[in-house]
């Protein structure tokens, strides 16, 4: 920290947020839907859902923006394979990058020296952090604001769940393992304590189905999501099966959503994004 940041009083600190504040608030009010993207534990494919919601969104025409807020894990450039992109500035603020029509991104990977370089902060600063991609970064109008939060319930789920105001819902991420249904269902309690809407839940990674004998192998188990809607009374999205070409076009940097629209996944997923494009709809009487 720089020692005239070290001089500020409590006063001007103060008032130094009450800034930041009406700064978000005027941004996200130039965004008509927004929706966090969470999950109780990592690795259930959270990031992967939030990338194919984005991309998907922006497929049926609304301006997305997608802001990639988990921190130590900042997956979002690699998947839409832009991670060697640089932000520009403009007087109005941080510009996010375009990386097709209809779709702006924004990641902390962007402002890093290198690929490998970590993120280690606290959480005050990280959390300082997300409030100044809400308050500095230049979205313009946008139909819809995607948020890809880390796993868990802490200070970066926390900041954005009561930074960005109203927010439409959020969207958990499990897999059928009984653990991510236990941790999940923190996640979900945190969000009704906040009196936050849940959207709904996507059992991910339900169900493999063999190249060779075509019979369906359940490796982390099924229907725990299903379970968990039933017993926390919340919307059950659907199930997407474990594949393949998911983790090869992650890795490529081409979302599954954009480059098989045929496959099965492919189709469920936008059953899903229908179930979800409809429920913010009615909420707003759009």
């Amino acid at each position: 920290m720089k020692a005239e940041e070290e001089t500020i009083s409590e006063e001007e600190q103060k008032k130094l947020i009450m800034q930041q504040d009406i700064a978000i608030i005027k941004r996200m009010n130039d965004i008509n839907h927004k929706i966090a993207v969470m999950s109780g534990k990592g690795g259930v494919g959270k990031s992967t859902i939030a990338v194919n919601l984005a991309v998907a969104f922006a497929l049926k025409g609304y301006h997305t923006g997608l802001m990639d807020v988990d921190l130590h894990g900042p997956d979002v450039p690699h998947m839409l394979g832009v991670e060697n992109a640089i932000l520009q500035q403009s007087p109005l603020g941080i510009l996010p990058l375009n990386v097709m029509e209809n779709l702006d991104i924004l990641s902390i990977e962007f402002m890093l020296p290198s690929k490998g370089s970590p993120i280690i902060w606290r959480g005050p600063k990280k959390t300082g952090a997300i409030r100044q991609f809400l308050s500095d970064v230049s979205w313009g109008k946008l139909d819809m604001l995607i948020v890809d939060n880390p796993p868990g319930t802490g200070d970066e789920p926390l900041t954005v769940l009561q930074s960005i105001s109203p927010l439409d819902g959020v969207v958990m991420v499990t897999t059928p393992q009984e653990v991510a249904g236990e941790d999940v269902r923190k996640c979900v309690n945190m969000v009704k304590g906040l009196k936050i809407p849940v959207l709904g839940i996507i059992e991910n990674m339900s169900g493999f189905t063999c190249p060779h004998c075509k019979k369906e192998i359940n490796i982390f188990g099924k229907g725990e999501g299903k379970e968990l809607s039933e017993e926390l009374e919340i919307p059950y999205l659907g199930s997407l099966p474990l594949e393949t070409q998911v983790r090869e076009k992650s890795d490529q940097g081409k979302p599954f959503i954009l480059s098989d629209q045929e496959s099965e996944i492919s189709k469920k997923f936008m059953e899903i994004v229908s179930k979800i494009e409809n429920t913010i709809s009615n909420k707003r009487g759009d």
